[in-house]
């Protein structure tokens, strides 16, 4: 299988290689260059041409961007998934109020014989989700169903090319040795390290060095920083975040069970290992409406990779219980809606405090 844009050896090595565990040391790609010579299976690269090749992917949109993918639920504020029904006769109607609220961040149809519209809604205060909830339905005139997240199984989108290094590197080790905390709030100057690393790092040799100058702070604070939320969870990764779609990972398919409560945690960790299961989650059923609670995304570069895939969620489940047809769906997505992205700013600013100096 191959990947729609045009990838060279080299292009499809750095894709893989650094989907996650990029260093966070002064000069990464140095470290990270080396590690792709040397692995048995790698190329042959300088840390200039890691750069210029991750310049290159950016700008050809292979890349959404390079730097830290940062995890806005640790952040502040909080995000939920909503599902809902859109008349056929008033469907762009309702849509466009629906995404005429700011908070709502994501918007897809997706192929449901009722629930065909499914938004994100990410707000500052917790608080805030119901009443944002409250105000769609007195708009549209249509029930809404607030699917909150449970219990996280896994979220990792990371989407692999045919070439070198395709079980990628982990550099995370070079980093400075920090230790997490229990801190759930920020401090000014955490704030403004996230909101300056949100939308990805400096296209330079020396990244971290360019983010300091950046919001006015020390190198080793950044570095020891940045190493610290990678730990805590505050950040999930670090390195390329590939646009999956440039990779040819145009189907996407997100699957629902009706999985038995008291197998939930067992299922959940057992579909999360699937290596193409990007999101997998807990999340609460509706009584007479949705009768599902785990869900997996899954993607494939064709209709008939993306079907395998589904049916190897099956099977799986199958290992657990005796799942029957009534006991799962698979909603393919048909249309993007609204997509703008979870406004974290608005969440760091509001789950930021003053702890001691800076």
């Amino acid at each position: 299988m191959h990947a729609d844009v045009d990838l060279s050896e080299r292009d499809r090595a750095v894709v893989n290689a650094f989907q996650g565990g990029f260093p966070v040391t002064e000069s990464p790609f140095e470290p990270a260059a080396a590690a792709m010579r040397d692995h048995e299976n790698g190329v042959d690269l300088t840390a200039d041409d890691l750069l210029e090749t991750v310049r290159d992917l950016d700008e050809r949109g292979v890349l959404s961007r390079f730097g830290a993918l940062v995890n806005a639920q640790e952040i502040g504020g909080a995000a939920t998934l909503v599902a809902m029904h859109a008349p056929a006769e008033r469907f762009d109607e309702v849509v466009e109020q629906v995404n005429s609220h700011r908070e709502v961040a994501h918007n897809y149809e997706r192929e449901h014989p009722h629930l065909n519209v499914w938004f994100v809604v990410s707000v500052a205060d917790r608080d805030r989700v119901d009443e944002v909830l409250a105000e769609i339905e007195a708009e549209t005139g249509q029930q809404t169903y607030n699917l909150p997240k449970l219990r996280e199984f896994r979220v990792e989108a990371k989407f692999f090319v045919d070439g070198p290094l395709a079980d990628g590197l982990d550099l995370t080790h070079l980093g400075p040795d920090v230790t997490p905390t229990d801190e759930t709030t920020l401090t000014p100057a955490e704030r403004d390290l996230v909101l300056e690393i949100q939308d990805g790092f400096p296209l330079s040799a020396t990244p971290y060095a360019d983010i300091a100058e950046t919001i006015g702070q020390d190198l080793e604070w950044v570095l020891e920083t940045i190493a610290r939320f990678d730990l805590e969870g505050k950040i999930r990764r670090i390195g390329v975040i590939p646009n999956h779609y440039a990779l040819g990972y145009t189907e996407n398919g997100m699957t629902v069970w009706n999985v038995p409560d008291e197998l939930v945690p067992e299922v959940g960790h057992e579909v999360a290992s699937l290596p193409f299961v990007t999101h997998c989650y807990e999340r609460p059923r509706h009584e007479g409406v949705w009768p599902y609670n785990v869900f997996a995304m899954t993607h494939g570069r064709s209709e008939a990779e993306s079907d395998r895939r589904v049916q190897q969620v099956r099977e799986t489940m199958a290992e657990y219980w005796d799942v029957g047809n009534e006991d799962w769906d698979t909603l393919f997505s048909t249309q993007i809606l609204k997509k703008t992205g979870i406004r974290i700013d608005e969440r760091a600013d509001a789950n930021t405090e003053t702890r001691g100096s800076e």
